[in-house]
């Protein structure tokens, strides 16, 4: 029995398969069965929780980037090279959270759109703000993640996934305090000291 070039070719690796679809093999919402010794309900609960953290992580990303972009005046080159630490730091975080999500069965937010479905944070302009408008925006995103995610760690122990409090208050709470603190400091008036 002769083949066809192209048949042969996918067999042996030769040739991708092309143009692939697929029904969805777990909805976002659900978990599966996974032995690590938490209860379904307490998995749903913290994997809807983590993904709105996650959500709002991943937004805090993107402002950091647009905001890193547009930096202008005399502190540019410092808040530029800042805010780009910063959004490397979260972009770390995205990645914890939803490993976690994963690791408790779940299905982690990760398209772009559904984030925005997802996120508390207000848009920002397409436009260019100003500098402390920008600088005030990004704290008012940490403000409402870190709120968030104290909550959530909360719950999520008194529940006994310690694993999840874990990763909420030693990362996402650690690194957000800190930026804020870095941020909040670039927003404070100094007055000029005359000799």
């Amino acid at each position: 029995m002769r083949t066809t070039s192209a048949t042969a070719a996918s067999r042996d690796g030769g040739q991708p398969l092309l143009h692939q679809r697929s029904e969805q093999t777990q909805l976002y919402g659900t978990v599966k069965q996974l032995p690590v010794g938490l209860g379904h309900d307490v998995r749903m609960y913290a994997c809807q929780r983590l993904n709105q953290v996650l959500a709002d992580t991943q937004i805090l990303y993107s402002l950091y980037k647009k905001h890193h972009w547009l930096m202008r005046g005399a502190t540019f080159y410092s808040l530029h090279l800042m805010l780009d630490k910063h959004a490397d730091d979260q972009l770390l975080l995205v990645d914890a959270l939803a490993e976690r999500v994963q690791s408790l069965g779940g299905v982690a937010v990760g398209d772009p759109r559904h984030v925005a479905e997802l996120t508390s944070i207000p848009r920002p302009p397409d436009g260019v703000e100003k500098v402390p408008a920008m600088l005030s925006r990004l704290l008012d995103a940490h403000e409402r993640i870190l709120v968030d995610a104290r909550d959530a760690a909360a719950r999520l122990s008194a529940e006994q996934d310690e694993g999840s409090n874990d990763l909420l208050i030693s990362q996402v709470v650690r690194t957000g305090e800190a930026q804020v603190w870095f941020l909040a400091e670039h927003l404070v008036d100094t007055p000029l000291v005359r000799a």
